[in-house]
């Protein structure tokens, strides 16, 4: 992920997402519940894989949460990383 694909917000991350293969969407999806469920991720894993930093790891699972609720739950709007 580029830091300007993080912080693009207009709309087509969860249409893009659910035009793939229902194998992917659900291995997305099980592999975030996992992630949220373990919290094995750190803030530096994260930050190694993406460039995008958090404060700590508070942040990086309710940034994970909201992320989760954007594209399974119909939430609202997309979260911003931090920046």
């Amino acid at each position: 992920m580029s830091l300007e694909q993080a912080y693009d917000t207009a709309g087509f991350l969860r249409p893009t997402l659910h035009a793939f293969k229902e194998e992917y969407v659900h291995a997305v999806r099980t592999g975030l519940e996992t992630v949220l469920h373990t919290r094995d991720l750190t803030v530096g894993d994260y930050e190694r894989l993406t460039d995008i930093e958090f404060e700590d790891e508070d942040a990086l699972y309710d940034y994970f949460t909201s992320m989760y609720e954007y594209l399974f739950e119909a939430g609202e709007k997309q979260p911003l990383p931090p920046g």
